[in-house]
């Protein structure tokens, strides 16, 4: 999938994957999507809860080998 911004936030547990992405998200303009990889499984329910609360989309989320990855939208 097509990114314009990648976040490694592996090895980091919640808040903190949630909060360097909003912090990403923020630099970003409005359609610019923005990858992270994460190994906190918490971050699975706070990514999709983030997206809901913040008005961002969450275009995929995927797991393999205990590593995470999403795709969000900037609204």
């Amino acid at each position: 999938m097509h990114f314009d911004t990648e976040l490694d936030a592996r090895g980091l547990n919640c808040p903190l994957p949630i909060l360097r992405a909003k912090k990403a998200l923020n630099g970003l303009t409005s359609g610019k999507v923005l990858k992270v990889k994460a190994t906190d499984p918490g971050a699975v329910k706070d990514f999709a809860a983030f997206a809901t609360q913040t008005g961002n989309e969450l275009l995929s989320t995927s797991e393999a080998g205990g590593e995470y990855v999403f795709f969000l939208k900037k609204h």
